[in-house]
């Protein structure tokens, strides 16, 4: 017969279901899911890649590959520069963050987060959630 109380670590443990894997930690850290993973992926294999070469490579739309990026750019893990075309018109190209500087971010942003949690802990029980 178990114990109505348990240990901490017993019932941290068994709050624990898997380990997040990559995906999880980078979509939770940056808020980003699955698409744009992959276009941050794409980019760092492809720098100064265009909506339009994007778009081809992931078998996607143009509109969806635009809020992809728009994201990417939201959380500083892609850049674009605006490159003049024949005529008078432009384009963008688009570059990855390098892993060292995103994984770096990914510390800080994490970091930040945690603070503000354990922050947020400190006020359990003495104001309205």
């Amino acid at each position: 017969m178990t114990s109505v109380e348990s240990e901490p670590e017993t019932a941290l443990d068994e709050g624990i279901t898997d380990a997040p894997d990559f995906q999880d930690v980078f979509s939770c850290v940056f808020g980003i899911d699955e698409p744009e993973l992959r276009t941050y992926q794409l980019l760092l294999d492809n720098p100064d890649s265009t909506v339009e070469e994007l778009s081809d490579r992931l078998d996607r739309d143009r509109s969806t590959v635009n809020r992809n990026l728009k994201t990417l750019r939201e959380t500083e893990l892609a850049s674009r520069k605006r490159m003049l075309v024949d005529g008078d018109g432009n384009t963008y190209e688009y570059t990855a963050t390098p892993v060292t500087e995103a994984r770096e971010l990914m510390h800080d942003t994490l970091e930040d987060w945690t603070d503000h949690a354990h922050s947020r802990i400190e006020l359990f029980g003495t104001v309205d959630f």
